[in-house]
């Protein structure tokens, strides 16, 4: 007889006991954060247990009316809503149900396909797929009169979406929230990045703010070289412990990232300081001043020598990476992949072996003898200015958990071709001046004719990159919004591969992506300048 593999035991359902109704619905908009299309919420128990009370709040909470006259779908079975955002909201109540056809003849599978689905007596629905909220509910008068007690689990969905996960998370922020006084504060939604992470910004009644960060440990993806994931080989954080690192090493340096209000590193969850969203750039592009500092501010974080390894808390360090030519020559391989065929360009197996041998022979002559930190996302989406600072603690940091140990060029390339915003070439070569000058002044040895050639391979690698994730961000993650950037990203790229050190690159453009080759130099112009 052969042996049945162990079960291990899932994480025990939450348990909870509601002294009245108010706690009811209470509950209920408290599982309505981290409800998403196509999730079924099972609401069971007997007669009197409050599952009509918790679907009423659930909808009031979902359609965001707190008035809205929510009635028990006994006889119609079915009631549909317009939820907040244009969700789609469904609240069934299957107790008259006599069998599963008329499911079918009402078309239930249509309406709920895409809404949050609130199912009262949903021991009568077929098997499902697909993430469902269990909330089995009942009277327990030894809790006192009126009294209920609520057994909640969560099953179905995938990683940081599946609905366990969903239900653990939002536990873990109320009580987050809690502990860091937070718990009254309105929450509202912020657009993300392109990352996996989600940001909320906390509004307390007396008008004091905090950004509430939601970064779950990224798992690991399919293996695509070496056996290793595409996080592992490009150096990508994978827990929120390497934003705290990095906050608390640039606070040190004077510098202004968010002050840290409350963690929960096991989760993923910090509570920060808002610095609010006042841009370095307006309507016409970069604000002279403000660009300025941020250039002086990696002058001063350039020159300074930086440690490799930064507390987190007691017992754990965060040893930065390094930013090695495996994934500087990783990344640019993103063009040929993505960025060629989004531009109707079919390349031989020879010619992207070409392509990156030639980058690998460019890669090789800038990595740095003393590498420093590298922010790596250092541009307009992520500095913010604080006016009521001084000097440059007026350059406000976020989005630095990526940070890596790299080229000093890198993050200056990151602000002065902004994928979002008109760099100009006089603008670029004046702040790379006062770049120079900076760091001169902090470092006599600093060599300005090795740093021009790092910056102009590294700007382009970073170009190279960014079409190909743009691309890959369209074709295969359905987001055309970036597509807008690309003719700036490309113009970036021509602009780079006019130095002398891409010469080859160059060639290779010419002969295979000519549309990203600088255009040929006129003669006369440059006897002109020569004169």
């Amino acid at each position: 007889m052969r042996d049945e593999p162990e079960q291990r035991p899932g994480p025990p359902a939450w348990e909870i006991v509601l002294p009245e109704e108010g706690a009811t619905e209470d509950l209920g908009r408290f599982l309505a954060e981290f409800l998403m299309p196509g999730d079924l919420v099972a609401l069971s128990g007997g007669l009197g247990g409050g599952k009509t009370t918790l679907a009423r709040a659930l909808v009031r909470e979902l359609t965001g009316d707190p008035d809205l006259e929510v009635p028990s779908p006994t006889f119609t079975l079915m009631q549909p809503y317009e939820g907040r955002g244009g969700l789609a909201v469904l609240h069934a109540d299957l107790y008259r149900l006599r069998s599963a056809d008329e499911l079918v003849e009402l078309g239930f599978d249509e309406l709920s396909e895409n809404a949050v689905t609130l199912v009262e007596w949903p021991e009568k629905l077929p098997p499902r797929h697909g993430p469902v909220l269990s909330v089995e509910l009942s009277l327990r008068a030894e809790f006192g009169e009126g009294a209920r007690f609520a057994r909640i689990d969560g099953t179905g969905g995938a990683g940081t979406g599946g609905m366990r996960a969903r239900l653990d998370r939002a536990r873990a922020i109320r009580v987050l929230l809690a502990k860091s006084g937070w718990d009254e504060a309105e929450r509202v939604r912020m657009q993300g990045d392109a990352s996996s992470r989600a940001y909320e910004r906390l509004r307390k009644p007396d008008g004091g703010t905090a950004i509430l960060m939601i970064s779950p440990e990224r798992a690991d993806g399919p293996p695509v070289r070496d056996g290793k994931p595409y996080s592992a080989i490009v150096k990508l954080a994978e827990r929120i412990d390497a934003f705290v690192a990095m906050d608390r090493g640039l606070r040190a340096l004077g510098l202004s990232a968010p002050r840290i209000y409350g963690e929960d590193l096991a989760n993923g969850l910090l509570v920060i300081e808002d610095l609010g969203s006042e841009p370095v750039v307006d309507a016409s592009g970069p604000r002279s001043e403000r660009y300025s500092e941020a250039t002086r501010l990696l002058a001063k974080l350039h020159a300074t020598e930086l440690p490799t390894v930064l507390p987190v808390a007691d017992g754990i360090d965060h040893v930065l990476p390094a930013y090695d030519a495996e994934a500087l020559l990783f990344e640019v391989e993103l063009l040929p992949e993505w960025y060629a065929p989004f531009a109707g360009h079919t390349l031989s197996r020879a010619e992207r072996a070409e392509f990156l041998a030639l980058w690998a022979e460019a890669i090789e002559g800038v990595m740095p003898a003393r590498p420093t930190w590298t922010l790596r996302d250092y541009h307009s989406p992520n500095l913010i200015w604080l006016p009521e600072r001084e000097g440059l603690e007026r350059v406000g940091v976020i989005d630095f958990q990526d940070a890596v140990l790299g080229h000093s060029a890198y993050d200056v390339a990151s602000l002065l071709q902004d994928a979002r915003v008109d760099c100009s070439a006089e603008f670029e070569l004046r702040l790379l001046g006062l770049y120079a000058r900076e760091r001169r002044g902090r470092e006599p040895e600093f060599d300005v004719q090795d740093f021009a050639r790092a910056y102009a391979v590294l700007a382009a690698q970073r170009a190279t990159k960014i079409l190909g994730i743009f691309a890959r961000l369209d074709r295969r993650d359905g987001k055309p919004g970036y597509l807008a950037h690309l003719p700036r990203i490309e113009g970036y790229l021509r602009r780079n591969l006019a130095h002398p050190a891409l010469e080859r690159l160059r060639l290779w453009h010419e002969r295979h992506l000519p549309a990203l080759a600088p255009e040929p130099a006129d003669p006369a112009e440059d006897a002109a300048a020569e004169s």
